[in-house]
């Protein structure tokens, strides 16, 4: 299994202090943020793909170029790249090119954001969602697995004789996610390519993401790309940990009730029983988390959001110091026991490399 953060970079007051951060000091938080995920041992770095305040990361490849020129095996990927609204062609380009640079250590989740007035800013109508995301990923595949591509849509002008540059490294394009938190459609697209599937899993009971993610599975194998159990599945989750428990839902309580997502909504107590989110020690996250497996299966990868609500850069440093030395190791090894040997590990460009590869006589 990979673990790992995700982050949607939101410029958000603390307040415990009243001070709100720039967005260069925000940009700059997520970088520091990304390297010290590294450093303390974790696999994967994800941000967002926001163009409207209060977020700060419109550009996730320039952000993660930058990352992967100061790491050395992070995977990074996107937590949210918007198919809907960005032109299949741009990204096919864009992160192709990121694959090179990084060697490839890079992947990427395809989503639709939630943010409506997106679409029109970009030329698109909101109603059409669903569509745009399908005919537009239909597209992206195409260049990054055929050289020359002759093409026409609903949705963009279309294409003759195009090859998108650069090629992915080793022929290998980089690997898919699809995320959702609500439409079973991604989840048929997402199992039928064969691709794996990212269930957000921090804002509803597990239920919703359970029916979701058995849907996935079950179509994965009706398109024959293998057994449910071989599906590729990635899970969200929340967390923020103290020693000692109560000293964490005292320090937390008062970032979540004035989070921009959730606050003045349900109590925090209300929320860690309705959702993965979980606010006390480095065990009770590991207890909570291995919880998972109960409810979906084995899975390939686990990402924590872990600096939103206006947190601090000194404090969510301090969650990834307990994420990494307390926390994922064990994880690590309660995961692997019983593990089923047909169950695949996370898609790496090594791994897919392999896998192309032709088998000798």
């Amino acid at each position: 299994m990979q673990f790992g953060i995700f982050s949607v970079g939101d410029v958000t007051t603390d307040p415990t202090t009243g001070r709100t951060p720039t967005e260069h000091e925000r940009i700059k938080a997520m970088v520091a943020i990304a390297l010290k995920a590294e450093e303390v041992g974790l696999d994967v770095f994800a941000t967002g793909e926001h163009h409207n305040p209060p977020f700060v990361p419109s550009s996730p490849t320039t952000m993660l170029g930058y990352i992967a020129a100061r790491t050395e095996r992070l995977v990074l990927s996107t937590a949210t790249t918007l198919i809907t609204t960005s032109d299949p062609v741009k990204i096919a380009e864009d992160f192709a090119m990121l694959q090179h640079l990084a060697d490839g250590r890079v992947d990427l989740m395809m989503g639709r954001g939630n943010t409506g007035p997106v679409y029109p800013w970009f030329g698109q109508d909101i109603r059409q969602g669903i569509p745009l995301a399908i005919e537009n990923y239909a597209l992206l595949h195409r260049l990054w697995r055929e050289d020359v591509v002759d093409w026409e849509g609903r949705f963009r002008t279309p294409l003759q004789g195009f090859t998108s540059t650069p090629r992915p490294l080793d022929g290998v394009p980089p690997f898919v996610w699809h995320g959702s938190i609500r439409s079973p459609e991604i989840a048929e697209q997402a199992a039928y390519y064969g691709d794996g599937f990212f269930a957000n899993n921090i804002f509803w009971p597990k239920e919703h993401f359970m029916r979701l993610i058995n849907l996935y599975r079950e179509r994965y194998a009706h398109y024959g790309h293998g057994t449910p159990e071989q599906a590729v599945v990635g899970l969200g989750g929340q967390a923020f940990m103290r020693r000692n428990s109560q000293d964490a839902v005292r320090e937390f309580r008062p970032y979540f009730d004035n989070a921009p997502v959730y606050g003045h909504g349900p109590s925090l107590e209300e929320f860690t029983e309705e959702t993965p989110l979980t606010v006390g020690s480095p065990q009770q996250v590991i207890d909570r988390t291995l919880e998972f497996r109960e409810s979906f299966g084995d899975y390939q990868r686990q990402l924590f959001l872990m600096d939103h609500a206006g947190l601090p850069l000194k404090t969510v440093l301090e969650q990834l110091d307990l994420l990494g030395e307390e926390v994922v190791p064990v994880l690590r090894k309660e995961f692997a026991k019983d593990r089923p040997a047909e169950v695949p590990g996370a898609p790496t460009h090594a791994s897919r490399l392999a896998a192309a590869q032709p088998v000798s006589a």
